[in-house]
């Protein structure tokens, strides 16, 4: 019997998939990392336990063994608190409970189809199992309910007859021709992390897990890595090298994120999207044959067309630009009073290239992105938007010439140094931290010049730096105070570290941007957009926010970035709901009809405007096919 508590926290699952990379150094499930089903990780063991909750899963010899794999070694609780507040260990041990309850009353197990005695059940599963090995291709309930459902609205759930892990190209050539040889469809998932329902099948899933290979030519400037490779672990080995790579989501896999809808981040403004950051990729096409991406023979994947396209191939590799990375670089932030402001400033840094990464941030994604927990966000984004008058800022990645650059135009700008006192000291922002002295809006409202500035540019000045470091007394420990007493230490060792608050490796890592859905499930609306219309984004952005409204969602700005000199932009807006409330998720539905209504309407009338709907299974295409199309 699963507790009430046990089956609630497994339910609040994102699936952001986190739990699947180190992304705090604090190492991964051992579980999940040696046996790559996603029933193994934490968020597949919380998929699992929901589905026992409500009596939709049987103790099968699968579950045996991820019920015994599990050590409660404790580091997904960590893990899942920073992003989401979720503390999954104690869904852990019901699991393991439940399963050794079962043992224990000597009920029966239920025996997986790779047994001998039940091949000839399914004839399908031995020929799989003939390609990657009996461990690596199963039809237990405890292995295909993991890939069963994600938490969009929109999602048909659809359980997969089988589950493949396969370890080669040949190997992938190998099981696609399976699927046609019995006339069933197949479906290629990276870490799941989509969170869209692009990725369910009843046929073949094929997760590339184990296509792990990273090869690296510095003389080239390039990497050639695999299908099962994530953004972080890139990431992390080109960073070692001296590099980086653009990159997307850290738990996303590259060639998946790649595939599917082009890789978009703050560094687009200077690397570029899309096929300006790779140089050749390698596909097996849906009859089982390989091609490259250079093929001429082969089926044009650079071409966009704004429709709804199938699958032309399962990406197994993708050869990708690397960029050098300097010793001086810097991030800072520009507060702005509106959105028209900061699009029209990061527009004119894009023309003038400034920086090597750019974006306009709203005051929710920056709360979210500083915050330990959800509750001091809410105090953040309050005092962002009321006391500082910056519901929005400028992020700027780049070195001290480009903050030069921002200088002589007379900006305020909120230092990385300043941006770690802040984040630091986040607990004693407001008089609930209990503070005998003087807050921070104490210190600063009197020091106000009557010249009708926004308190945001007192906290750039040098003379008032001790000012406000004495107000909110900035350390580890004191960052780490608002989170469970029993995490306390663990949080204080992650921020001694200095990278934890380098606005450059934070956003060249993003391990903070899932924070987003940490109250709810994200929904985010991805578009490209007009950056010299910002009249267009203005439109776009209160559209969304009265859709959202009217259906009383939770809703916020995303954020806004340049692409190519500042001529185009990809825009976020975010919608949340509550994955487990029916009536939200039917509104979250009628929204996002009205959402997609008001998209489709923009763009048939504005160049420029394009849904990223129409890039999924097009983000090979060329970049000026995309942003320039008619």
């Amino acid at each position: 019997m699963i507790s009430n508590e046990a089956a609630l926290t497994a339910a609040q699952c994102r699936h952001y998939s986190m739990c699947k990379i180190d992304y705090l150094g604090t190492g991964i499930c051992p579980a999940g990392a040696e046996n790559h089903f996603v029933s193994y990780y934490p968020q597949g063991r919380m998929d699992l336990v929901k589905a026992v909750a409500a009596g939709q899963l049987p103790v099968t010899q699968r579950l045996v063994d991820i019920a015994d794999t599990c050590t409660l070694c404790g580091v997904c609780d960590l893990q899942c608190h920073f992003i989401s507040e979720l503390r999954p260990m104690p869904v852990m041990k019901e699991l393991k409970k439940h399963v050794e309850d079962h043992l224990a009353a000597g009920k029966p197990v239920q025996l997986e189809f790779e047994d001998k005695s039940l091949k000839s059940n399914d004839p399908l599963l031995v020929e799989l199992q003939e390609i990657t090995g009996p461990r690596w291709a199963s039809n237990d309930p405890a292995i295909t309910t993991a890939y069963y459902s994600d938490p969009c609205p929109v999602t048909i759930p659809k359980l997969p007859r089988a589950v493949v892990l396969p370890k080669s190209v040949e190997e992938v050539e190998g099981i696609v021709r399976v699927a046609n040889k019995y006339g069933i469809p197949f479906m290629v998932r990276g870490n799941g992390s989509s969170v869209m329902g692009f990725v369910m099948t009843d046929g073949i899933l094929i997760d590339t897990q184990r296509l792990k290979s990273m090869d690296f030519d510095t003389d080239n400037w390039c990497v050639t890595v695999g299908a099962g490779v994530s953004a972080f672990d890139l990431q992390k080995e080109a960073f070692a090298r001296g590099f980086r790579v653009n990159v997307a989501e850290p738990a996303a896999l590259v060639c998946a994120n790649l595939m599917c809808s082009g890789i978009m981040s703050l560094f687009s403004t200077s690397y570029g999207t899309l096929d300006d950051g790779y140089v050749d990729a390698e596909f097996v096409n849906p009859q089982g044959d390989r091609f490259r991406l250079k093929d001429k023979k082969e089926p044009d994947l650079y071409r966009f067309a704004r429709e709804d396209r199938p699958l032309a191939g399962i990406c197994t590799s993708v050869q990708m630009k690397l960029y050098p990375t300097t010793a001086d670089e810097e991030g800072f932030l520009v507060p702005v009073e509106s959105l028209q402001e900061g699009l029209i400033l990061v527009r004119e840094l894009s023309i003038r290239r400034i920086g090597f990464g750019l974006g306009v941030l709203g005051a929710d994604y920056i709360a979210a992105f500083m915050s330990p927990v959800a509750t001091l966000a809410r105090t953040v984004k309050d005092f962002t938007e009321s006391m500082l008058r910056a519901p929005f800022m400028v992020m700027v990645l780049g070195d001290a010439k480009d903050r030069a650059a921002v200088q002589s135009m007379n900006r305020t700008i909120l230092s990385n140094d300043l941006f770690r006192t802040l984040m630091l000291g986040l607990s004693n922002l407001s008089p609930a931290s209990g503070k005998s002295h003087d807050t921070l809006a104490d210190i600063l409202q009197p020091l106000g010049d009557g010249d009708g500035l926004p308190l945001s540019h007192l906290l750039a000045r040098s003379d008032l730096q001790p000012l406000v470091e004495a107000a909110l007394e900035p350390s580890p420990e004191t960052h780490a105070s608002v989170v469970p007493e029993d995490l306390r230490i663990a949080y204080t060792r992650l921020y001694e570290r200095p990278e934890m608050t380098d606005l450059v490796w934070l956003n060249m890592f993003r391990i903070l941007s899932s924070r987003m859905g940490r109250e709810k499930h994200l929904l985010p609306l991805i578009l490209y957009v007009p950056l010299d219309k910002p009249g267009v984004i203005g439109v776009l952005v209160s559209g969304f926010k009265r859709i959202a409204d009217s259906f009383n969602l939770k809703n916020d700005f995303g954020f806004v970035s340049p692409l190519d000199l500042g001529k185009r932009a990809f825009l976020e807006y975010d919608f949340y709901l509550d994955q487990n409330d029916p009536d939200e998720i039917q509104r979250s539905r009628m929204a996002l009809g009205e959402a997609a209504a008001l998209i489709e309407k923009t763009s048939a009338t504005v160049t420029g405007v394009q849904w990223i709907r129409y890039t999924l299974n097009q983000g090979c295409c060329r970049k000026e096919n995309l942003l320039y199309s008619l």
